[in-house]
């Protein structure tokens, strides 16, 4: 059976714009959580410099942060205390419970940032944290591997609680990239956003999304191809999400 494709537009998703913090939410808006199987949360944020969210709590959820530009400072209560820039991914497994706090502290720039959250397979998990950079030349015309199931990960992906990957790319205008789909549990799904950032993306050649859009990918199955071409005149940044 071939894969089917359903494009989420941009202007689909929920958005708030507070001034200091203007928010577009794929799945998640007013704290509703249904997601696409384990993955429940889509964010794409901006938040203005000198501002961000105060201590809040977590549990639960694996959570994690990609930087797309800009800085984002992060305390927790296990006692990490960071400064993210672009190409840093931060994971926080939430487990039992954690607090946490996220600001700008830069003086003058936004932060631009992807937030996921994931549900994990079992609860009651010992909180984790981790950081890891994946360079801009390693994702340029390429689909780098970023967080991977935690039985079958190596030192060059995050490691999550679940059946779960994440893949991200820079694609130059003209290149493509091939994802091969994950994971021996069936049926497979596969979620697909590309960054408000200005670039165009097709996908399995008659599918086209632009800035902010994102498509759920379903009945496919480990070993089938995602092909990906940028269409634009700008780099299309875009994440890919391999679930069961």
């Amino acid at each position: 059976m071939s894969a089917q494709l359903v494009v989420r537009k941009s202007e689909d998703r929920g958005h708030a714009n507070h001034g200091w913090f203007d928010t577009h939410q794929t799945f998640s808006f007013a704290s509703n959580y249904q997601g696409f199987g384990s993955l429940k949360i889509i964010n794409e944020d901006i938040v203005q410099p000198t501002t961000g969210f105060g201590t809040h709590r977590h549990r639960e959820f694996e959570i994690f942060t990609y930087i797309i530009s800009g800085e984002l400072q992060h305390k927790d209560s296990m006692g990490n205390v960071e400064i993210l820039k672009a190409d840093d991914v931060q994971f926080t497994s939430a487990g039992t419970g954690i607090t946490h706090s996220e600001y700008n502290v830069h003086p003058t720039l936004p932060v631009h940032l992807l937030q996921i959250w994931v549900k994990p397979d079992n609860p009651n998990l010992k909180p984790r944290y981790q950081t890891m950079t994946f360079s801009e030349s390693s994702k340029t015309n390429n689909l780098v591997h970023i967080i991977s199931p935690v039985e079958d990960h190596d030192n060059s992906t995050i490691g999550i609680n679940t059946d779960f990957h994440m893949y991200a790319s820079l694609l130059e205008p003209g290149h493509k990239v091939i994802h091969i789909v994950q994971g021996s549990k069936k049926p497979r799904r596969v979620y697909i956003h590309i960054a408000n950032t200005g670039g165009k993306l097709s996908v399995n050649e008659n599918t086209m999304l632009q800035q902010g859009d994102g498509v759920f990918v379903t009945e496919v199955k480990q070993g089938d191809e995602v092909v990906f071409e940028s269409i634009g005149d700008k780099i299309a940044e875009f994440a890919v999400f391999d679930l069961a």
